[in-house]
């Protein structure tokens, strides 16, 4: 699927935090060396940027890429769950493949490198879905990482068969334990829901990733679980390998009470996505970033969901999701974009466990050159240019050409 050599020399690209253009020299498949002037052995593939900004891959830790493109919903949370659970009864092998690659295409168009995919067990569409995306995981090698979440959307208590379901996800080679805490119908199932997917963790020495608190006000206590998800992870020693998605409860709480769920976030060592566009729209609100940022809560953005009940749009671009953060959070200023950047690349990419993640000697080489020569990051992030060249390991895996002509002047 990806063309090209592991050795590369991309010449005249700016890295963020420098005031002149480098060059990156890419030896089997990792960054060499990042300086002017560079030269590489002869054979060596050489590309020039142009003098043009540069990203490392940007990474997408909490995308569906079994519900892609569906459709459907009425614009509640309720109302997309049971739009996609009578969806899932036609789900086949080849349907789940066919949108989950539409989207893996235009990902990796937009520069992302590093995907993590809750992928939706349970009775009614049993494992058909996980299959597929370990399918996928192996066809993509090379191209963008996929890390595989075995994710009980509908509870596990709520349908009889789940857990056995997800031991055997867990077997077949999934990457993570996935949760849904708030999916029980009462507080105390939840509470068992979420030790169950952590005695999976440790049984299968996998992380977790907990869907958690997904609502728009504080009202039920199912939606108010991130700090026993923090006090769990504590007391499983599971700090630095959980991460909770969404936590939308959080933002209509008091600051006072909102520091204290982000102190012991941070103080367990638990993660958390931020889904912009998902969030706004069922719930017209998202996690306060910037407070999880200075609390010291490892932090990413994510899109969610792709076209589908839960989120009718997206266009798999990350940097289209650090807009909508932008806007939405006090980050409006050129140090607020660097945060929300880190967010999307190195940081997020340290959520899931990848270390290297950055443009330095040693990591891996994956690269997002954008299509602005001469302007620094955050214009080319304003302006939304397009990704010139995507690198993965060393490879050219995408590439972009435009022109724009304006007529009479």
């Amino acid at each position: 699927m990806a063309a090209g050599s592991h050795d590369l020399l991309l010449t005249d690209v700016l890295p963020r935090g420098h005031d002149t253009p480098v060059d990156v020299r890419v030896e089997a498949g990792r960054i060499a060396e990042v300086g002017p002037g560079l030269t590489a052995p002869g054979g060596t593939t050489t590309i020039d940027g142009g003098g043009r900004p540069v990203l490392p891959g940007l990474v997408e830790p909490h995308l569906h890429l079994d519900k892609a493109m569906l459709g459907g919903g009425d614009g509640t949370l309720p109302g997309a769950v049971r739009a996609t659970a009578a969806m899932k009864e036609q789900f086949t092998h080849d349907d789940v493949v066919a949108r989950a690659e539409d989207v893996l295409r235009r990902a990796v168009r937009h520069g992302t490198t590093l995907v993590r995919t809750p992928v939706d067990v349970d009775p009614t569409v049993g494992l058909t879905s996980l299959d597929a995306l370990l399918e996928l995981r192996q066809r993509w090698a090379g191209v963008v990482e996929l890390q595989v979440v075995a994710f009980p959307q509908e509870g596990i208590a709520a349908r009889p068969g789940t857990h056995e379901l997800l031991v055997e996800a867990l077997r077949r080679g999934a990457d993570v334990i996935g949760g849904c805490s708030y999916a029980e119908d009462d507080v105390e199932s939840c509470h068992e829901h979420v030790r169950q997917v952590f005695d999976l963790a440790e049984r299968f020495d996998v992380d977790v990733d907990v869907h958690a608190d997904f609502a728009a006000g504080p009202d039920d206590p199912r939606h108010a679980l991130a700090t026993f998800v923090a006090d769990v992870t504590a007391e499983r020693g599971w700090g630095g390998r959980t991460t909770l998605g969404h936590v939308t409860t959080m933002a209509g709480l008091t600051a006072d009470t909102r520091r204290r769920i982000t102190e012991r976030l941070a103080e367990a060592g638990v993660g958390l996505v931020v889904l912009p566009p998902t969030d706004l729209f069922l719930q017209g609100r998202a996690a306060p970033v910037a407070e999880l940022l200075d609390a010291g809560v490892a932090t990413a953005l994510s899109s969610n969901n792709i076209r589908n009940a839960f989120t009718p749009f997206g266009t798999a671009d990350m940097l289209d999701v650090t807009l909508l953060a932008a806007h939405t959070q006090p980050f409006g200023t050129a140090e607020g974009l660097d945060r929300l950047l880190d967010r999307v690349t190195a940081g997020a990419a340290a959520m899931l466990g990848v270390g290297g993640h950055d443009l330095a000697p040693g990591s891996r080489a994956d690269l997002v050159v954008l299509d602005a020569p001469g302007a620094d990051h955050h214009t080319a992030l304003l302006d939304r240019v397009p990704r010139r060249l995507v690198i993965s390991g060393g490879r050219l895996v995408a590439e972009t050409v435009t022109t724009a002509t304006l007529h009479g002047f």
